[in-house]
């Protein structure tokens, strides 16, 4: 039995299965996720690792045994789920450790219309009351209905995005033995795409990498696959399939500032004047490129429920993340990782540039990508990072420590999810960056000794 307090995190529950998250655990946070939202009927997905099932089906126990009635899709990445969430006006939870390794497993639990349930917004009312709950649930009394939503999952997308009219695409899609391989063969049914599948078999041990697109050395078979077969861009998802990192046609990665600014845009195409979501990690062209298109960038912090609680307050049209997050306003405010791929496709697809050449115009800075430092004190290291640096920028700490001056910035904040301490650092001259980077590792690197 573990210890809820250690799997219930910022904006999800996450834990090793069995030690920290097992199944009456999960009954009894079935039990209070009805209690807490007073929900009479609940939408239930998982992905394709082996404890998702037995887990879910236990959270339904749970859910019963307060007598409401569940909707079981069975399985379906994260976005399919909050599509279920949004369509069916339920509440819903995704059985799901993303792209944590096999022995993971976890739920990212939603209100109906998809919005999100976080630390402030009920998650820590839920593991408290379930915490009071395990053991005690009495037989189930709520019905149990199984629906298949990957065929109108499929359909609503392509209501978003109309692929039907664009030039013939060679694609190669990575899907990390995850979710993309349920997902992308649906979506793409009929379309003018040549598709080339890299393990798209749904297999929750991950054996031939991890799920996890951020981490370079997950892309290297896909990057090799678009140059051998000449695609014309290649997609990776992680294991829910709610992220989407893109390769150009030289088997190139594009960063998800320039995949943003590249929605963004087509965005206000349609909705002239709109809001847009950015986090503060994004690169210092979006905002740029948002306002040079008429558009009104808004910043915010990291993690899905705060960007998505930010677009409900802004009605922003779009968001997005540095780690390849995209939430869209037509999509209940919710990520879809394959609602940006086919932006990123009928941006291509409309016209006859290659994608390096389209991505081009959205890349002004150079970024260090995300480097992750295992620090057992991380409150030390920041204040050291801040003496370093004072009176050398500006400080925020919306999210973290940011310091920004003119032309540059670097953000070092903790992991909500990791012992780690996660830094991001953007320059428009390469050298620059590279030199506050390395100087802010340096630093970390002290600490952590």
């Amino acid at each position: 039995m573990g210890d809820l307090a250690k799997i219930f995190k910022a904006y999800d529950v996450r834990g090793v299965v069995p030690d920290e998250f097992d199944e009456p655990i999960a009954e009894a946070v079935g039990a209070a996720f009805v209690e807490v939202t007073g929900a009479a009927s609940v939408v239930v997905a998982h992905d394709m690792r082996e404890s998702s099932p037995v887990l879910a089906e236990a959270f339904i126990r749970g859910a019963r045994s307060r007598s409401a009635d569940v909707v079981h899709a069975g399985l379906g990445s994260t976005d399919l789920l909050y599509y279920a969430s949004g369509s069916l006006g339920l509440p819903g939870v995704m059985f799901t450790a993303s792209h944590n390794p096999a022995r993971y497993n976890g739920m990212k639990m939603c209100r109906s219309g998809a919005v999100p349930i976080g630390g402030d917004t009920g998650l820590i009312e839920i593991r408290d009351r379930a915490a009071e709950l395990v053991g005690t649930i009495a037989a189930p009394g709520g019905s149990l209905i199984e629906k298949d939503l990957l065929t109108g999952y499929a359909d609503y997308l392509r209501t978003l995005v109309d692929l039907r009219g664009i030039r013939p695409l060679k694609v190669v899609v990575d899907a990390g033995n995850g979710m993309g391989g349920y997902t992308v063969p649906a979506v793409f049914d009929g379309l003018p795409i040549e598709l080339t599948p890299l393990y798209f078999e749904l297999d929750g041990n991950f054996p031939n990498h991890d799920a996890n697109p951020l981490e370079p050395q997950n892309l290297v078979d896909l990057q090799r696959a678009v140059i051998e077969t000449g695609a014309d861009l290649g997609l990776a998802f992680d294991g829910d399939a709610d992220r989407c990192w893109v390769i150009d046609e030289r088997g190139r990665s594009v960063p998800p500032s320039a995949v943003t600014a590249l929605v963004a845009v087509r965005e206000l195409a349609k909705y002239s004047g709109a809001t847009i979501i950015h986090n503060l990690i994004t690169s210092l062209g979006v905002p740029e490129i948002v306002r040079e298109h008429g558009g009104v960038p808004v910043r915010t912090r990291v993690g899905h429920s705060f960007i998505k609680a930010e677009m409900a307050r802004t009605g922003a049209v779009f968001g997005g993340e540095h780690s390849a997050h995209y939430y869209f306003r037509d999509f209940w405010f919710a990520d879809s990782g394959m609602l940006a791929a086919m932006h990123v496709l009928a941006a291509l697809g409309e016209q006859e540039q290659v994608l390096s050449e389209v991505v081009s115009a959205y890349s002004r800075y150079h970024a260090s990508g995300e480097v992750n430092s295992a620090v057992s004190d991380q409150a030390r290291a920041v204040r050291q990072v801040k003496d370093a640096f004072a009176g050398r920028g500006e400080f925020d700490e919306l999210d973290g420590l940011t310091v920004s001056g003119s032309g540059w910035w670097f953000n070092l904040r903790a992991s909500n999810t990791e012992p780690l301490l996660r830094l991001n650092a953007e320059a428009g001259d390469e050298g620059k960056m590279t030199a506050i980077r390395d100087e802010v590792l340096a630093i970390v690197g002290k600490v952590s000794e």
